[in-house]
């Protein structure tokens, strides 16, 4: 089992020297990796303060050596797959193969997608997320893509230098507990799952939809939220590989940096 901090870039947080020295001190206490949140906007009565997920794991990627570091997750609906693929390489090789790409649909909460113009329909952002995967995979290739899609093109195209990581950079899908098979099946066809709002009952069932499509959960990663002082049934499902320790928008980051610094095990007790 590994262990990460998962925690949004917002209030206090999004001051990027504060969460920097926030993944610094997770390095030197035995965290095997940092995790943040990716969004454009949350709603009123949330910290209006937010900082981009890319650009601070950047400086997070500068400033560490061993964690594994990634956005969990980026709704990829709401961006351009060749920007994304060509951002993920670059901070694929700055943190010289430690990048954990997370993906899912994104949500519309308090119309964080409605107040910019992007798709809300759930069904359409689903396809757009299948579509900007092949694209993504495509141009991770290093070799010349022609894509013509119904919603993203890639017309002969060639994304070098390749990724460090081999054969791809780790990609991992969101599915939330009370979907339907679609977004689990997605997620066995790439590296890993991030069960949201699920229960452990639930899960279960996921991984055994996981094991039919791939044959096991072998070189699969699950990584599950948990909360310090929380309840830790889910990491007792057969098949989880990651405790993601969360921190909910708002909490003080000297509170959670004292967490941070006492380490995986002393929250896991």
């Amino acid at each position: 089992m590994r262990h990460g901090v998962f925690v949004p870039p917002f209030g206090e947080l999004a001051v990027p020297a504060t969460t920097v020295e926030l993944a610094v001190a997770a390095e030197a206490a035995g965290w095997d990796g940092f995790f943040l949140w990716d969004h454009m906007w949350r709603p009123p009565d949330k910290p209006a303060e937010i900082a981009d997920a890319w650009i601070m794991l950047a400086a997070i990627a500068s400033a560490t050596r061993r964690l594994r570091l990634g956005p969990m997750v980026t709704p990829l609906a709401r961006r351009r797959p060749h920007k994304v693929a060509r951002e993920a390489l670059t901070l694929d090789h700055l943190s010289a193969g430690r990048l954990t790409l997370g993906v899912g649909l994104g949500v519309d909460t308090g119309g964080e997608l409605e107040r910019f113009g992007e798709e809300t329909n759930e069904v359409v952002r689903a396809e757009m997320l299948d579509e900007a995967l092949e694209v993504v995979l495509g141009l991770w290739r290093g070799e010349e893509l022609d894509h013509h899609g119904r919603h993203y093109t890639a017309a002969g195209v060639r994304f070098l230098p390749r990724p460090l990581q081999q054969p791809r950079i780790p990609l991992w899908a969101a599915a939330r507990g009370r979907s339907g098979a679609g977004p689990v099946r997605r997620a066995a066809r790439l590296d890993g799952l991030f069960p949201v709002d699920t229960t452990s009952e639930q899960l279960s069932r996921m991984l055994d939809l996981v094991v039919a499509d791939r044959g096991s959960l072998d070189r699969f990663d699950v990584a599950v939220r948990v909360f310090p002082g929380g309840d830790r049934s889910m990491l007792d499902v057969p098949g989880v590989t990651w405790a993601m320790w969360s921190f909910d928008e708002g909490e003080p980051a000297a509170a959670i940096l004292d967490a941070v610094r006492s380490g995986p095990s002393a929250l896991g007790r």
